[in-house]
């Protein structure tokens, strides 16, 4: 008997929607990255992107706990001498709320083309509404 791989034409994706209110961030981002990789299912392989659409809502208003409001720091680097940024969580959960449960989702991700590829059907709302309904996405089973 010879081991089954899946090819990319046969995937049927589905839509799935999460609501991160009160959710903690890693605990969520980890079931998310799970389900765009495609692990939940019986036909996932390692070098095909297997994985279904997952929709995010209410990143705003996602759970971190003890002091990380205004401990945890989110660094970047232009590239010039002295050019290193640092923002606290709290900062960047007021500016761009999305963006902190996508990075917390794409460090989980492959560090390659199939993960960016994966990545790419992550949809992330700050707020409780998603323009997706006519995708009829499922809550996603814990």
């Amino acid at each position: 008997m010879a081991t089954q791989s899946a090819k990319a034409s046969e995937i049927e994706r589905k839509w799935y929607v999460v609501d991160a209110a009160g959710q903690p961030l890693g605990r969520i981002a980890s079931k998310v990255a799970h389900v765009l990789r495609g692990k939940h299912r019986p036909e996932y392989t390692p070098h095909v992107d297997t994985g279904d659409f997952v929709i995010v809502t209410n990143a705003a208003q996602v759970h971190l706990s003890g002091k990380k409001r205004t401990d945890k720091q989110y660094h970047r680097h232009s590239g010039y001498p002295g050019g290193l940024k640092s923002e606290s969580y709290g900062q960047l959960l007021e500016r761009k709320p999305e963006f902190i449960f996508e990075r917390a989702v794409k460090g989980m991700l492959p560090k390659n083309s199939l993960g960016r590829q994966m990545f790419r059907k992550l949809k992330v709302y700050p707020e409780g509404i998603h323009p997706h309904v006519a995708q009829k996405p499922e809550p996603l089973p814990f």
